[in-house]
């Protein structure tokens, strides 16, 4: 069983950053982030995959957000920039025991317990 802590949400005015850390407990080979808004349905936002599988980004937050990770530390990154207030979410980790990039949650085996993001405009 691995465990997933997320840190670094918090208030932020659109246009700003934010940077999200997801330690595991464990190894893992895909991490990723998802996101639920009220009222809404949990989407993907990010993968990375262990070393030589590459990332792969929500079309939402492409070219905005870089997920990266320390697999020394077991840890993985979300670098949010340029927020908007259609940011706002929980933010989840996720890590999977599947190779690739898995973009379904039904497809990670852990979750974090979330962290909320706020971006006011």
């Amino acid at each position: 069983q691995v465990q997933l802590v997320e840190s670094g949400g918090g208030l932020v005015q659109a246009g700003g950053s934010l940077r999200l850390s997801c330690a595991a407990s464990g190894r893992t080979n895909t991490m990723g982030w998802f996101r639920q808004a009220p009222g809404k349905e949990r989407e993907f936002v990010a993968t990375r995959g262990w070393i030589g599988y590459g990332t792969y980004y929500a079309d939402s937050v492409k070219g905005r957000f870089t997920i990266s990770r320390d697999n020394a530390k077991n840890t993985v990154y979300l670098q949010m920039n340029s927020l908007k207030p259609e940011d706002t979410a929980v933010y989840y980790c996720a890590a999977s025991r599947r190779v690739g990039l898995p973009t379904i949650g039904d497809e990670y085996d852990y979750w974090g317990q979330g962290t909320q993001v706020t971006v006011s405009s």
